[in-house]
């Protein structure tokens, strides 16, 4: 709902470009600062409270926003809407992991289909109420929301139970399983997702627009398009890997990814949208597989601090994907997507040689 409408609100205050950027980094950096602390102390005392602070701290942010009128107040609030989201993204997962053993993946990929389906949504309602209110009504709506979450969590959602006693993990457990082989091939796929997940944000509607020819309309299709194909497929392949296992799924969505990377350069107009439907599916195929599987990797007193190392390995290809992609692109866009599809590819292949 706010994604829309911060950075315009942060450059009529700045009238930089910097202060724009400033908008999306001071966010990805208190993020990817909190996911490990909150996932690993979610083992320790449960992740249930850890769920309801984050979205307490989401709804202070958007009271924040409501009522701040400079930058600094932006980014401030941009600091706790970062700290507020971590354990929102990686908590949910693992507690879903916990409560529906046999069906993790059901589960967490009906989960991560409706957090994309409110990024769908939230923006078309962000700009309907914003008109006569100077913009600041969305946030406040934000805010609202926000609690209502936290509140529901509180009331509604039972603390997760650990099967077999109160053994709690150390941190010695959890660097084990972070050096195997199995753990480290899936969070280096995890990384080139993340950074897909952000080129589709951020470079691709700008390329897109020159390339292609995508007018406003078009580009807000594409959004529209990818956040339902990551949505629909999230549904389908989770509840799959649930009974025929997470390999192929892992494999054949890097492929998809690869192919419609590669492919949607080549494609005029607005045909570019039928690659660009399959490697988003391919996008939510993978993504499902792997949280789904680093969670079935781990015993229950790890849940927390896998799923927060997903969100972060996820996190950081997200700011450099699109950076990197970017750099390459700006005098060589169809060599950017290939190198980007080529990752995709190796993934695929490094995932079916070693059968992880």
């Amino acid at each position: 709902m706010i994604v829309a409408l911060l950075p315009q609100r942060v450059h009529e205050m700045a009238g930089t470009l910097e202060s724009v950027g400033l908008v999306a980094a001071i966010f990805a950096f208190a993020y990817l600062l909190a996911q490990l602390p909150v996932s690993l102390l979610s083992d320790w005392l449960g992740p249930r409270w850890f769920l309801v602070i984050g979205y307490l701290l989401c709804s202070v942010s958007g009271i924040v926003y409501f009522f701040t009128g400079t930058p600094a107040g932006i980014y401030f609030g941009r600091v706790i809407q970062g700290l507020g989201e971590a354990p929102i993204w990686a908590l949910g997962p693992a507690m879903l992991s916990l409560a529906y053993p046999s069906a993790r993946g059901r589960m967490i990929g009906i989960y991560n289909a409706a957090i994309h389906i409110g990024l769908t949504l939230g923006p078309l309602l962000g700009l309907l109420i914003a008109s006569g209110w100077q913009g600041r009504l969305p946030f406040f709506v934000f805010a609202v929301l926000c609690l209502s979450g936290g509140v529901l969590v509180l009331c509604f959602l039972r603390q997760a139970t650990i099967p077999g006693g109160g053994a709690r993990p150390g941190f010695r457990q959890f660097l084990a399983v972070l050096r195997t082989k199995a753990t480290l091939i899936t969070l280096t796929g995890v990384l080139i997702y993340g950074a897909g997940y952000g080129v589709f944000l951020t470079v691709l509607p700008v390329s897109l627009t020159t390339t292609h020819g995508f007018g406003p309309t078009a580009v807000s299709l594409h959004f529209v398009q990818f956040y339902a194909a990551i949505s629909l497929s999230q549904i389908v392949a989770g509840a799959r890997s649930d009974r025929i296992g997470r390999h192929g799924f892992l494999v054949w969505g890097m492929v998809l990814a690869a192919a419609g990377v590669a492919l949607f350069p080549f494609v005029p107009g607005l045909w570019a949208f039928l690659p660009l439907g399959a490697a988003s599916i391919g996008l939510g195929m993978f993504c499902v597989a792997s949280i789904a599987g680093l969670n079935d990797s781990v015993p229950d007193t790890l849940k927390g601090a896998v799923s927060g190392t997903y969100y972060l390995f996820w996190g950081a290809g997200y700011v450099l994907g699109p950076l990197t992609i970017g750099a390459v692109g700006t005098n060589a866009p169809v060599t950017a997507f290939v190198v980007l599809a080529v990752l995709f590819g190796l993934q695929a292949v490094v995932f079916q040689v070693t059968r992880q």
